[in-house]
């Protein structure tokens, strides 16, 4: 679960770092991140955003490239096994007394490294001649990582306030929408309202947890579009890093939580 720092107490990174705010943000760069470089290098392949795989799987079916096609649908039941997997583990982890934030995330990481494994041997080949036989094992190892997260953000509720997608921006751009409506109307048509000063309130409140999701997305996949061109799929160290840290956050926080208690 998540800590928070009694009053009085001095600021703890760690603490920081597991925050809804600065983990949103910093998952939702991951997710950007590895699903925009994972587009890049298998040509046109999604790891996060998993259900556009079957947009791209029907362009490919009318293009009658089977192979592409294939490739593409088989991410669905992968993603799917994957989500099934990752529950379990969070139930089991629950029932140890441990850390679900930390352990879902250290699952992540491992998927991450299993892919970064992967990507480095197999995509100098690919550049070379493009293979579906190649992207696959590549696209499944990263829907494998992506998928953990995914359920790693409902799974983990308890070290949330809310839930808060970090891997597909469709809900969080919808979200956004509606509560700058809501924001909108609550100050400029107040008669619109019932309770004009609750809505502001609320509005403002679900921004601050949605606004830090899109920008983390939108400046991981920028980042992918400057690093992949050039370090190539060793770039996927960067997001590695980044789940890493906050494993190791979420682990030291629960030992506290623990020696509290």
């Amino acid at each position: 679960m998540t800590v928070v720092p009694r009053q009085g107490e001095p600021f703890s990174l760690s603490a920081f770092l597991i925050s809804d705010g600065p983990a949103g943000f910093l998952l939702s760069w991951v997710a950007g991140f590895v699903d925009t470089s994972a587009f890049i290098v298998l040509f046109g392949l999604f790891t996060a955003h998993v259900t556009g795989n079957l947009a791209l799987a029907g362009n490919s079916f009318v293009s009658s490239d089977e192979g592409s096609t294939i490739t593409r649908l088989l991410m669905i039941p992968t993603f799917m096994a994957v989500v099934f997997l990752t529950c379990l583990l969070a139930r089991y982890a629950r029932r140890q007394g441990w850390s679900v934030f930390a352990t879902l995330l250290t699952a992540e990481a491992a998927a991450l490294v299993v892919f970064l494994a992967i990507g480095t041997r197999l995509s100098p080949v690919l550049l070379l001649d493009v293979q579906e036989n190649l992207i696959l094992p590549m696209g499944i190892s990263g829907v494998v990582a992506m998928a953990i997260q995914n359920a790693l953000m409902k799974e983990a509720k308890e070290s949330f306030k809310s839930y808060i997608p970090t891997t597909v921006m469709t809900g969080n751009t919808t979200q956004l929408t509606i509560d700058l409506t809501q924001l909108f109307i609550a100050k400029f048509l107040p008669t619109w309202s019932s309770s004009p000063q609750a809505d502001i309130e609320e509005s403002l409140e679900r921004l601050s947890r949605v606004i830090p999701t899109l920008v983390g997305f939108a400046l991981g996949g920028l980042g992918a579009a400057l690093f992949v061109p050039t370090a190539e799929f060793w770039s996927l160290i960067l997001p590695l890093f980044i789940v890493s840290i906050l494993a190791i956050s979420a682990y030291l926080q629960h030992s506290l939580s623990t020696a509290r208690s």
